[in-house]
């Protein structure tokens, strides 16, 4: 059985709309996906709906929150969210609005270093209501400043690049708790990344952090190792995913290709107060 927790649609910076994904998900026999768009949860619907013609298909309802931490940015995933609730959805909003006063400085930054982009040609490529630096990259390798979307991040609009512009701040345990009032299960993305782990991960359990993103994309068996082991000694949950966004860019883990084991799935589920079936059988 095939699992993928760490999706991307056009609701934030992936390339697919969450239908073409679902599409794509089913065609890759996958069985259970969660889609995890940045700060958004406008794809959420568009999936579900999707996936009613696919009953072997299960859906779950996801979002990742962008935060700061002390040397760099941190990401909180939250499965199972009431994505209706009107608590969360200000509190998203509140973010994105952030995140456009931020491209609109980057953009403005990249001018004067006689990199010339359109904030409305990066509103269109957006497509959704996340606003991200994937979508300043896009343009740039569109006017063919760039031989590559990584290229942008590395020489101009990674964290040390004369393009950079620090967003409003948003610290890991408001994310926990954005997602727990949405009565969603924190689980903190990518930690193998994170300085610090160690504190921040007794920082988050003590605000009711549920879960770790143990298998991802780009780990090998030695780091999956590592992070099953972290969080069995905090006790926390396993999951995974391949932080797919559909870049086509010949680098992206694909769809479906991290392995996660099965326990993981329904460990997730049962703490959800779901029972988890399989939909193939």
């Amino acid at each position: 059985m095939k699992f993928d927790l760490h999706l991307h649609t056009t609701a934030s910076d992936g390339r697919l709309t969450p239908a073409e994904l679902v599409d794509l998900a089913v065609k890759k026999g996958i069985e259970v996906i969660a889609i995890t768009d940045h700060d958004s949860v406008s794809g959420v619907e568009a999936a579900t709906a999707a996936a009613l013609k696919y009953p072997e298909l299960k859906v779950i309802p996801g979002v990742e929150i962008n935060t700061d931490y002390i040397s760099g940015e941190v990401h909180v995933l939250g499965y199972f969210i009431n994505y209706h609730d009107r608590a969360l959805n200000a509190a998203l909003e509140k973010i994105r609005e952030s995140r456009v006063g931020r491209a609109q400085k980057m953009i403005n930054k990249l001018n004067d270093l006689d990199l010339h982009i359109e904030w409305a040609r990066v509103q269109e490529l957006a497509r959704g209501e996340s606003i991200c630096r994937p979508h300043i990259a896009q343009a740039l390798l569109e006017k063919g400043y760039i031989e590559s979307e990584k290229e942008a991040f590395d020489r101009y609009i990674g964290r040390n690049g004369p393009a950079y512009v620090e967003r409003d701040k948003v610290k890991p345990t408001d994310a926990v708790a954005i997602i727990l009032r949405a009565d969603g299960l924190p689980v903190l993305a990518h930690p193998a990344y994170i300085d610090h782990l160690d504190k921040l991960i007794i920082d988050l359990k003590n605000a009711g952090l549920v879960g770790l993103e143990a298998y991802y994309g780009e780990y090998n068996e030695s780091t999956i190792s590592n992070m099953v082991g972290i969080a069995k000694k905090y006790g926390l949950l396993t999951t995974g995913g391949s932080d797919y966004h559909h870049f086509l860019d010949g680098r992206e883990t694909a769809i479906g290709s991290v392995d996660i084991p099965t326990e993981s799935i329904e460990k997730l589920y049962t703490r959800a107060g779901r029972h988890f079936t399989t939909g193939w059988n």
